[in-house]
This record gives structure tokens, sequence and C-alpha cells, in this order.
């Protein structure tokens, strides 16, 4: 069933094509470029979902009974930035130091699937 839409945007209800018995035929982005070049008309349309939480179950802060105890740290709203301190933190870099990089495994991810192919192998002996 064609959809002359113009600058309008339709989203159709699957109880909508229900009522109608009209028949929405979809392929994957991937397959698009093919009818393209064979010259098939197409109307392209991007689908996701979303899906709405309900907020109202979620646990907030003021239903924390440890932050009932100590209401003054936990503040409703906050004042603003924090105030600038007398000390600044920071770790001074070496110039031309290399970080220290290890490898979490000793062997190259094709050495260890040859190692563990060899012990395989050699457990099932």
């Amino acid at each position: 069933m064609p959809l002359e839409m113009g600058s309008f945007d339709v989203i159709i209800d699957m109880d909508c094509n229900n009522g109608h018995e009209s028949q929405l035929n979809s392929i994957p982005c991937t397959k698009t470029q093919g009818y393209l070049l064979k010259g098939c008309p197409i109307f392209l349309a991007h689908v996701t979902t979303k899906e709405a939480k309900d907020k109202s179950k979620e646990k907030r802060p003021k239903d924390v009974p440890i932050v009932q105890d100590f209401l003054e740290v936990f503040l409703e709203d906050l004042p603003g930035i924090p105030p600038t301190r007398q000390v600044e933190l920071q770790i001074n870099l070496v110039p031309g130091a290399a970080p220290v990089a290890r490898a979490p495994y000793r062997l190259a991810p094709s050495e260890m699937k040859e190692l563990s192919d060899q012990l395989k192998e050699l457990a099932d002996k």
C-alpha cells in the first residue's frame, strides 16, 4: 500500500495495519543498496524503540536509611561548585618517560591459542 507522506511523519501502529488488512514489507539496511541499484523505489526508515522507565519505583536517596541519619552531608540541592582548595593534588610526570604497559598475558593471542590446542591434544592422549 503506497503512502504519499509529503512532509509528514507517519507512525503506523500494528493495530492500524490489522484493521485494514495492509502489509508492511521491511528489509534490513544492508540489502537496500542492491534494491537501489536495480532501480526499485524504496523508502528508508530508521526504527528504534525506547522503553519508558517508571521512576516512581526507583529508589531515591531519601529512601535510604543512612541518608536519613546524615542529612547534613547529603544535601537536597548543591550550593554550587566546590571551593578552591589550598593544595592542588596532581601526579607529576617525568618528561619523556613511557607509561608502564604490560600485556595481561605473556603470550600473543595466536601463541595462546596454539598452546591451548597443544594442551588439549596432550590431555586427550
